[in-house]
């Protein structure tokens, strides 16, 4: 069971991280922000102890030259999974007593194991950020467990002179690693790695000196690590700090709209008293009283557009018949109608269109419908009195040009019939209008 679990490993570890590969490539908006896959190249020093209890099978552990390597892939910024190999020497003797005084009388009298390789597929846990209210930081503590498998050969001296433990062949044996470190965030690409990690190995053949227990050893580390790609590195970043930042964004963006909201219900309130003043009409005869030449005029008089009473009062009834001449005058003052902005005053600019329609409607008596509309920009009951006021200026200054003001008729639908989205600044551009219709 064991040969087999160690033949199928390492079979099992590649297609994990391949099939990790193949999910980046098919995902690359993951990576497209943030750093994700790094490798690292790392040396220091292998000893046989084992700190964490037991006892050590030869009384004098001597330190061995190791390097290593791996390839890492961030998932989130607080889990991550690593490949790591790791070769080097493991070495000790008996050369003298254990601390507590005792010599080690052991068959073995010393030991040197060649690690010929060692791989293990590591889940490795960002613990904390140091600042938590830092979008990056620099420094990074990390915890790491996982399993692999080792192969090695060790060298025996006995009495009888120094041999291998097994022949000329690798002895291979599951290993458990477990580990901590720190690392340092040089730059965007490169970061200076510490570590340590203890490996508990499944056997006793390590140190060629079999008394049942199992063996482990230690690696102690420095290396650098190189993240691939482009950005940021995905491990140093902090959702926390980033969540903070955009609530208080939000914050500030609510209060200046706020702000701007109370300034634009100022100017809305002067706006409606102004319009108030302009649209009066005491004597009720459409004409406004700033334009009404002939005020107190009696209710039902038919006058004209300076607000006097018309000579012939009969109505006269004739076939209205609307020409393309006739529709592109108008047409070409609904191009150049612009007011100024969250206002009904007309600007300068549409004075000669629209002088173009006064003459129309007084040279053939046409009658004429506005109707003024809004984007959805306020308040429903905002939109339909701008849009009302809009198209009662309009029918003012047509009336002061000559036209007769019984014939023109201003009606405000504020936001309820857009010609096009909302969502957009031209969508809305195009929902502010007034409609002129000849009939």
């Amino acid at each position: 069971m064991k040969l087999q679990l160690l033949r199928t490993l390492p079979v099992a570890l590649a297609g994990l991280l391949i099939g990790s590969a193949a999910s980046a490539q098919e995902k690359p908006a993951s990576s497209a922000t943030f750093r994700t896959w790094s490798i690292g190249v790392n040396a220091g020093v292998l000893t046989p102890l084992s700190p964490l209890g037991g006892k050590n099978d030869f009384s004098n552990n001597k330190s061995g030259f190791g390097y290593g390597l791996y390839i890492k892939k961030q998932i989130t910024p607080y889990f991550s999974l690593r490949l790591d190999g790791v070769r080097g020497k493991l070495k000790g003797d008996n050369t003298e007593p254990y601390e507590s005084g005792v010599v080690n009388n052991s068959p073995v009298k010393a030991f040197d194991t060649q690690l010929a390789y060692s791989g293990s597929l590591n889940a490795v846990v960002n613990m904390f950020n140091i600042d938590m209210f830092k979008k990056e930081n620099a420094l990074q503590l990390y915890a790491s467990a996982g399993a692999g498998i080792a192969g090695y050969k060790p060298t025996i001296t006995t009495a009888a002179g120094t041999s291998l433990y097994a022949g000329d062949k690798n002895i291979q044996e599951l290993i458990i690693p477990v580990g901590l470190g720190a690392k340092f965030r040089i730059s965007d690409a490169v970061n200076f790695d510490l570590g340590w990690t203890i490996n508990f190995v499944d056997g006793d053949n390590l140190d060629g000196y079999y008394r049942g227990g199992n063996d482990k050893y230690n690696y102690a580390y420095a290396g650098l690590e190189f993240a691939l790609g482009s950005g940021k590195q995905l491990a140093f970043h902090n959702p926390v700090a980033l969540t903070y930042d955009e609530a208080v964004s939000a914050k500030q963006t609510a209060e200046g709209l706020k702000s701007d909201l109370d300034a634009q219900k100022a100017e809305n309130a002067k706006l409606r008293s102004e319009m108030i003043d302009l649209l009066k009409d005491s004597d009720g005869d459409g004409v406004a009283d700033k334009l009404d030449k002939c005020p107190n005029t009696p209710s039902g008089t038919v006058v004209d557009g300076a607000g006097c009473p018309l000579k012939t009062p009969e109505k006269v009834v004739e076939k209205v018949i609307v020409t393309e001449e006739d529709r592109k005058v108008v047409n070409e003052a609904i191009k150049n109608l612009e007011f100024d902005l969250g206002k009904a005053t007309i600007r300068s600019k549409s004075y000669a269109s629209l002088n173009r329609v006064a003459a129309l409607l007084i040279e053939k008596n046409f009658s004429l419908k506005l109707a003024g509309h809004t984007d959805n920009t306020g308040s429903k009951e905002l939109n339909l009195r701008l849009s009302k006021d809009r198209a009662e200026s309009v029918k003012a200054y047509l009336v002061s040009q000559g036209a007769n003001a019984s014939r023109i008729e201003a009606t405000g639908y504020g936001m309820g019939q857009p010609i096009a989205t909302n969502k957009t600044a031209a969508g809305r551009q195009q929902n502010r209008r007034v409609e002129f219709t000849l009939y």
